[in-house]
Protein backbone atom coordinates (compact mmCIF):
# COMPACT_ATOMS: atom_id res chain seq x y z
CA UNK A 1 0.00 0.00 0.00
CA UNK A 2 1.16 3.44 -0.48
CA UNK A 3 2.10 5.74 2.02
CA UNK A 4 -0.71 8.12 0.45
CA UNK A 5 -3.82 5.28 -0.06
CA UNK A 6 -6.77 5.60 1.52
CA UNK A 7 -7.26 3.03 4.27
CA UNK A 8 -9.91 4.31 7.24
CA UNK A 9 -13.03 5.22 7.21
CA UNK A 10 -15.33 7.18 9.27
CA UNK A 11 -18.88 6.81 11.09
CA UNK A 12 -21.76 8.94 11.59
CA UNK A 13 -20.74 11.23 14.92
CA UNK A 14 -23.16 11.65 17.76
CA UNK A 15 -24.50 15.58 17.72
CA UNK A 16 -22.20 16.54 20.73
CA UNK A 17 -19.83 18.74 19.41
CA UNK A 18 -19.43 22.62 19.80
CA UNK A 19 -17.87 25.02 17.61
CA UNK A 20 -15.52 27.52 18.07
CA UNK A 21 -12.51 28.51 20.51
CA UNK A 22 -12.27 29.13 23.74
CA UNK A 23 -8.65 30.59 24.23
CA UNK A 24 -5.53 30.42 22.85
CA UNK A 25 -1.84 30.54 23.70
CA UNK A 26 0.67 32.35 22.32
CA UNK A 27 4.57 31.91 22.22
CA UNK A 28 7.66 33.03 21.00
CA UNK A 29 8.67 30.89 17.80
CA UNK A 30 10.51 27.42 18.57
CA UNK A 31 11.87 25.15 16.48
CA UNK A 32 10.58 21.79 17.15
CA UNK A 33 8.16 22.88 19.66
CA UNK A 34 6.09 19.61 19.82
CA UNK A 35 7.32 16.40 18.83
CA UNK A 36 3.91 15.51 16.42
CA UNK A 37 3.29 11.76 15.64
CA UNK A 38 0.66 10.72 13.54
CA UNK A 39 -1.30 14.22 13.83
CA UNK A 40 -0.91 14.21 17.62
CA UNK A 41 1.82 16.45 20.19
CA UNK A 42 3.47 13.78 22.34
CA UNK A 43 5.95 15.86 23.63
CA UNK A 44 6.87 19.24 24.21
CA UNK A 45 10.41 20.88 23.78
CA UNK A 46 12.27 22.22 26.72
CA UNK A 47 13.06 25.54 24.94
CA UNK A 48 9.00 26.38 25.30
CA UNK A 49 9.28 27.52 28.76
CA UNK A 50 6.43 30.49 28.64
CA UNK A 51 3.32 30.87 26.84
CA UNK A 52 0.59 33.21 27.40
CA UNK A 53 -3.30 32.88 27.47
CA UNK A 54 -6.32 34.94 25.89
CA UNK A 55 -9.11 34.15 26.94
CA UNK A 56 -12.00 34.81 24.67
CA UNK A 57 -15.93 35.42 25.27
CA UNK A 58 -18.80 35.05 22.90
CA UNK A 59 -18.74 34.01 19.60
CA UNK A 60 -16.69 34.46 16.63
CA UNK A 61 -13.65 32.74 17.88
CA UNK A 62 -12.60 30.41 14.93
CA UNK A 63 -9.92 28.16 14.07
CA UNK A 64 -10.21 27.35 10.19
CA UNK A 65 -8.08 25.20 7.88
CA UNK A 66 -8.00 24.83 4.68
CA UNK A 67 -6.03 22.05 2.76
CA UNK A 68 -6.53 21.66 -0.68
CA UNK A 69 -4.49 20.20 -3.09
CA UNK A 70 -2.84 20.55 -6.76
CA UNK A 71 -3.01 17.51 -8.53
CA UNK A 72 -1.05 19.83 -11.44
CA UNK A 73 1.63 20.76 -8.95
CA UNK A 74 1.52 17.84 -6.92
CA UNK A 75 0.96 19.57 -3.85
CA UNK A 76 -1.39 19.70 -0.94
CA UNK A 77 -0.88 22.70 1.82
CA UNK A 78 -3.04 23.76 4.65
CA UNK A 79 -3.64 27.41 5.12
CA UNK A 80 -4.76 27.51 9.14
CA UNK A 81 -6.56 31.05 10.02
CA UNK A 82 -6.82 31.85 13.98
CA UNK A 83 -9.79 34.45 14.35
CA UNK A 84 -10.11 36.10 17.63
CA UNK A 85 -12.06 38.89 19.00
CA UNK A 86 -11.01 40.82 22.26
CA UNK A 87 -13.50 43.27 23.66
CA UNK A 88 -12.10 46.65 24.66
CA UNK A 89 -9.72 48.54 23.95
CA UNK A 90 -6.60 49.63 25.98
CA UNK A 91 -2.61 50.99 25.81
CA UNK A 92 -1.32 47.58 27.40
CA UNK A 93 -3.39 45.45 24.66
CA UNK A 94 -2.23 47.62 21.82
CA UNK A 95 1.32 47.53 22.80
CA UNK A 96 1.58 43.95 23.04
CA UNK A 97 -0.11 43.08 19.55
CA UNK A 98 2.01 45.22 18.03
CA UNK A 99 4.42 43.18 19.23
CA UNK A 100 2.47 39.96 18.09
CA UNK A 101 2.58 41.87 14.64
CA UNK A 102 6.30 41.88 14.59
CA UNK A 103 7.37 38.74 15.23
CA UNK A 104 6.91 35.35 14.79
CA UNK A 105 4.68 33.50 17.22
CA UNK A 106 3.20 30.10 17.60
CA UNK A 107 -0.47 29.12 19.35
CA UNK A 108 -1.70 26.34 20.85
CA UNK A 109 -5.61 26.70 20.70
CA UNK A 110 -8.28 25.32 23.15
CA UNK A 111 -11.57 24.55 21.35
CA UNK A 112 -15.08 24.69 23.15
CA UNK A 113 -14.50 20.91 22.90
CA UNK A 114 -11.97 20.76 25.03
CA UNK A 115 -9.26 19.77 22.24
CA UNK A 116 -5.82 21.77 21.89
CA UNK A 117 -4.77 22.03 18.30
CA UNK A 118 -0.84 23.40 17.73
CA UNK A 119 -0.82 26.16 14.88
CA UNK A 120 1.52 27.58 12.81
CA UNK A 121 3.84 25.04 13.97
CA UNK A 122 6.73 24.98 11.35
CA UNK A 123 7.14 28.80 10.76
CA UNK A 124 4.87 30.60 12.96
CA UNK A 125 1.77 32.86 12.72
CA UNK A 126 1.53 36.17 10.82
CA UNK A 127 -0.70 38.05 12.80
CA UNK A 128 -3.22 41.39 11.25
CA UNK A 129 -4.66 43.20 13.81
CA UNK A 130 -7.80 45.78 13.36
CA UNK A 131 -8.94 47.78 16.44
CA UNK A 132 -12.21 49.34 16.14
CA UNK A 133 -14.42 51.39 18.44
CA UNK A 134 -17.77 50.57 16.81
CA UNK A 135 -20.27 53.13 15.38
CA UNK A 136 -23.08 52.70 18.14
CA UNK A 137 -22.71 52.05 21.55
CA UNK A 138 -23.85 48.65 21.33
CA UNK A 139 -21.57 47.72 18.68
CA UNK A 140 -17.83 45.96 19.46
CA UNK A 141 -15.28 47.94 20.28
CA UNK A 142 -12.06 46.22 20.41
CA UNK A 143 -9.28 43.99 18.98
CA UNK A 144 -9.86 41.73 16.00
CA UNK A 145 -6.77 39.46 15.66
CA UNK A 146 -6.52 37.11 12.49
CA UNK A 147 -3.24 34.82 12.34
CA UNK A 148 -2.50 32.97 9.56
CA UNK A 149 0.05 30.08 9.11
CA UNK A 150 0.86 27.79 6.01
CA UNK A 151 1.46 24.10 6.77
CA UNK A 152 1.89 20.89 5.29
CA UNK A 153 -0.83 19.17 7.70
CA UNK A 154 -3.90 19.76 9.40
CA UNK A 155 -2.80 20.87 13.10
CA UNK A 156 -1.68 18.67 15.43
CA UNK A 157 -3.86 17.47 19.15
CA UNK A 158 -1.96 17.89 21.96
CA UNK A 159 -2.36 14.24 24.08
CA UNK A 160 -2.93 14.67 28.08
CA UNK A 161 0.54 14.16 29.56
CA UNK A 162 1.48 17.67 26.68
CA UNK A 163 -1.21 19.38 27.37
CA UNK A 164 -0.17 19.29 31.28
CA UNK A 165 3.28 20.59 30.22
CA UNK A 166 2.11 22.98 27.79
CA UNK A 167 -0.76 24.44 30.60
CA UNK A 168 3.05 24.82 33.29
CA UNK A 169 4.35 27.21 30.82
CA UNK A 170 1.12 29.68 30.86
CA UNK A 171 2.48 33.16 32.49
CA UNK A 172 -0.29 34.26 34.71
CA UNK A 173 -2.25 37.19 33.67
CA UNK A 174 -2.09 40.52 35.51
Amino acid sequence: MAICDINKGRSKPCKTHVGGVQKFYLFNYVEDAFTVTNGVGTAMSADLTESFEYDLTGDGQVLAESKPSDRSAGTSINTQTITALLQGLDKDTSNELNAVTKSYPQAVVKTRDGEYKVVGLTDGIDFSIESTTGGTQAEFSGYTLTGVSIEKDLAPSLDEATITAFLATVAVNP
